[in-house]
């Protein structure tokens, strides 16, 4: 039986969560084919005859994207079992159902897909009849099984156990070379591949996407495999490693011995990784072996440097922690790449305006992506957020927080992902200052207003332009999701 595999958005990245999955589906017999929307068209003769379509969503972007893409494959293969799995597919369950998913696969999802594979290769083997007369009855029977297929099913929604992961399978994917690459100056590029040691996290930070499905537990890939899956993407064209755990360091002692391996190996590969603040701090000594082995840069998820707001997220870091770690990062000799959640119920214009002039005086200012700059806070169904009282006294806090994808597309309520960014009409949680984000005349003339800064915005402002454009030309969304737009 043929099964297809689909991810349309994974931040520039070969698919890990398409590659991992097709190895195991492979072992278990099934013909697979993968498509990754982010750099391929959607095609329609790869997902007909599929009798198993599975999209990865592994984030909230990938997983609105999904909408119009499950609509193309029930045209295409109207006969298939549908399957969402990744991170957001439990977390928008109830949504996922009424668009016709008839399987939800969350956590450590490859033994659910391939026991899902057997479930439906050995439907797909039953004798059909060819007696017209009872057709019709047949066709009803399908019917009702599918609709009970909606709300139970043998796999688990949530998978926490303890997996003996495959080597992941690339070869249905594009090349690397249609992927992200690492600019190192002076007219150097290097082929960047993907891969994971590790993923769930064992940290509970409560604005975290993670927490409600792994809740504090965190579970390796084994390292044989890691390198294996490594040394294929060089072999393939990369010189360079991004690891996409949502913590490096939360088995340090994994970690080491990965990239020490990975270096004896191959010592003219580079890597980058992301660790956390509090990690930074407290595994200082092993930073100048990450150095030593080839690490260029450190992803870290600063998320906000006003202490409240940082003691709500349950960051277990501070803003004179986030300083004390550039620094560090600095001395070591490791680049720093801070993330943010800029925009949150709790931001104000000088407590933006002093972020400026933070990363202006820690010398930070060309480390931080543009689209960093106009990031805001999402808040999924099942958030720990929603331990906080005050999120539920905000305006139309009943539709926004906690709903999944669905709820707020029928309320018209903005409740979407941060690569999105801001808007001008939505009704969030920070309606009052949303606005100013697309008035750079609100920092002209201030003290923090560098020239450098201004052109850090305009390109943040840009970048939402070009997506909403391109939201637009190839209308991924439906009419109800018109308040993106606007």
């Amino acid at each position: 039986m043929r099964v297809t595999l689909i991810s349309t958005y994974e931040l520039g990245h070969q698919p890990f969560g398409l590659a991992s999955p097709a190895a195991w589906l492979a072992a278990a017999g099934a013909q697979v084919q993968c498509l990754d929307l982010a750099v391929q068209q959607f095609d329609a003769a790869a997902v007909a005859g599929a009798g198993l379509v599975a999209l990865y969503l592994p984030m909230h972007t990938a997983t609105r994207l999904a909408a119009g893409v499950i609509a193309q494959v029930r045209a295409a293969a109207p006969g298939a079992h549908l399957c969402c799995y990744g991170l957001y597919a439990p977390l928008n369950e109830p949504w996922l159902r009424e668009l016709g998913v008839a399987t939800i696969l969350g956590g450590e999802f490859e033994s659910g897909l391939a026991a899902l594979y057997a479930r439906v290769a050995k439907a797909a083997e039953r004798p059909k009849t060819n007696d017209q007369s009872i057709a019709p009855i047949q066709s009803q029977l399908s019917s009702l099984v599918f609709d009970l297929s909606s709300f139970t099913q043998p796999e688990p929604r949530i998978s926490l156990g303890r997996q003996a992961f495959l080597p992941p399978d690339r070869a249905a994917l594009p090349g690397l070379a249609a992927y992200a690459y690492v600019d190192m100056g002076g007219g150097e590029r290097r082929t960047a591949g993907y891969t994971e040691a590790s993923r769930g996290c064992k940290h509970t930070c409560r604005h975290c996407p993670i927490v409600p499905v792994y809740g504090g537990r965190f579970r390796v890939v084994q390292r044989d495999v890691v390198l294996e899956d490594i040394r294929r993407q060089v072999a393939g064209g990369a010189r360079h490693i991004t690891f996409g755990d949502p913590d490096f360091f939360n088995g340090p002692g994994h970690a080491l011995a990965l990239v020490r391996a990975l270096h004896a190996e191959l010592p003219a590969i580079t890597y980058d990784v992301t660790i956390k603040v509090e990690h930074l701090l407290r595994h200082a000594a092993l930073l100048p072996a990450l150095r030593d082995t080839g690490c260029l840069f450190v992803t870290s998820a600063v998320e906000s440097i006003d202490d409240a707001t940082l003691a709500r997220f349950d960051k277990r870091h501070t803003r004179d922690d986030f300083v004390r770690a550039a620094g560090l990062l600095r001395t070591i000799g490791l680049a720093l790449n801070p993330t943010f959640v800029t925009f949150t119920p709790w931001t104000t214009l000088d407590g933006y305006v002093e972020l400026l002039e933070l990363l202006d005086a820690l010398e930070l200012v060309e480390h931080v992506a543009p689209i960093q700059y106009a990031i805001r806070l999402l808040i999924p169904a099942q958030s720990r957020l929603l331990e906080l009282p005050e999120l539920r006294a905000q305006p139309h806090a009943d539709k926004v927080v906690g709903a999944d994808i669905g709820q707020a597309v029928n309320h018209g309520v903005g409740v979407h992902d941060f690569e999105i960014g801001l808007g001008h009409n939505d009704r969030y949680l920070i309606d009052h200052f949303a606005v100013f984000v697309f008035d750079l005349h609100a920092f002209i003339g201030r003290p923090a207003a560098h020239q450098r800064l201004q052109h850090r915005l305009r390109h943040a402002l840009q970048y939402q332009v070009k997506l909403k454009a391109e939201l637009r030309k190839n209308r991924i969304f439906e009419t109800t999701d018109r308040w993106l737009l606007q």
